[in-house]
């Protein structure tokens, strides 16, 4: 990497784990390009979090300032996000609906500063009844509703301003065992009431326990990873995660599932990533292997996500609205292939699964004219 990349990555450690960083080290700096990168993975807060930490050198003022005030920004969204959250599940239990908040704010409370986290959607798990509950509920309320997916058990709708996304599954669009594991873990929380709890103002907000967690989080990562593009903050998520409940983590039931699932070289590659890149500590990453054949993979891994941003951030996708149709369709195909072949490079076997998926379900929306 170069000295711009270096940095970025040095400061993202500092960030997560609130260690002093030596920043002169890496030269000359151009914070504009430091600042579009943090922007394009959506680490903006660890990255102004590890300026705070930086020991030998004085940043220049309007740098530190451009840094803490899009971090407050940040706070002040996921304060009224907190504030939204809280009335939204009061306003559920006032109707017997109950619901499990994952992913977002749920694993920013993993973080030395929570506030700073970036925060995306609302995402609350529910059972099949609760899920239809919550529907009826809710959507007279939306401004906006996107068209369900009853397949998943997925909806999506807008409600003051904030996306909230309902889910009677977390299926993924990967492959048959990978499914099967979630929904294990997903069982595993309903009928066992395997929860934890957040503080949420005067709410308490149920969250899955982390055995769980780990198995929604890190797929979702791969989902992303296979068929958009993933970014930085859903690895610093695994980790703080990870890290926070390294001492209560079943290490056997997850080594369980993630053989399960055929999922255990997608974890080392990620888990090399994770500790070479972004300085989780050896010990606290489940399974980590020193071999040279994971931090190659790291290095891959690594590359594809400079080059995606999050969720497709560097991607135009300006060719949905001003495209024929058929055009479309084949700019998507010719960017989800040249994505493949880079995958394969990386996981060969798991990417043939998806790719094999994602040509039957591509047929599919083609028939119907989506």
């Amino acid at each position: 990497m170069d000295k711009k990349l270096q940095a970025f990555f040095a400061l993202i450690k500092a960030g997560l784990w609130g260690e002093d960083l030596l920043l002169s080290q890496y030269g000359y700096l151009d914070y504009d390009k430091i600042y579009h990168l943090a922007e394009e993975q959506s680490v903006i807060g660890l990255v102004a979090a590890g300026i705070d930490h930086t020991v030998d050198v004085k940043v220049l003022q309007e740098v530190a300032l451009t840094f803490v005030g899009s971090a407050l920004q940040l706070e002040q969204r996921n304060l009224a996000m907190n504030k939204f959250l809280e009335k939204l599940i009061e306003q559920l239990r006032q109707k017997d609906v109950y619901t499990l908040l994952v992913k977002g704010q749920g694993i920013a409370q993993c973080y030395e500063r929570p506030l700073w986290r970036s925060s995306g959607d609302v995402d609350l798990l529910l059972s099949e009844v609760n899920y239809n509950n919550a529907k009826n509920i809710l959507i007279p309320l939306a401004s906006k509703v996107e068209e369900e997916n009853p397949k998943i058990l997925h909806q999506g709708m807008t409600i003051d301003s904030w996306e909230v996304e309902l889910h009677g599954t977390l299926c993924s669009r990967l492959w048959k065992s990978v499914n099967n594991g979630i929904n294990e873990a997903k069982d595993t929380v309903f009928y066992e009431g395997k929860v934890r709890t957040w503080m949420n103002g005067q709410t308490q907000v149920f969250l899955p326990h982390a055995d769980e967690d780990v198995v929604f989080v890190f797929t979702h990562i791969l989902q992303h990873f296979y068929h958009e593009g993933i970014g930085l903050r859903q690895i610093c998520d695994l980790t703080r995660l990870l890290w926070t409940y390294s001492d209560t983590i079943n290490k056997n039931l997850l080594e369980k599932r993630l053989r399960k699932m055929k999922l255990m070289s997608e974890w080392k590659a990620f888990g090399a990533l994770a500790v070479n890149y972004l300085g989780m500590p050896q010990e606290k990453m489940p399974f980590y292997s020193p071999s040279t054949k994971w931090k190659r993979k790291a290095n891959k891994l690594v590359s594809f996500i400079i080059e995606t941003g999050n969720f497709g951030h560097n991607r135009s996708f300006s060719y949905y609205s001003n495209k024929p149709y058929f055009v479309r369709k084949a700019i998507s195909l010719k960017r989800h292939m040249s994505d493949l072949a880079k995958q394969f490079t990386i996981f060969p076997l798991d990417t043939i699964k998806v790719w094999n998926r994602m040509i039957i379900e591509g047929i599919g929306e083609v028939v119907k004219g989506r």
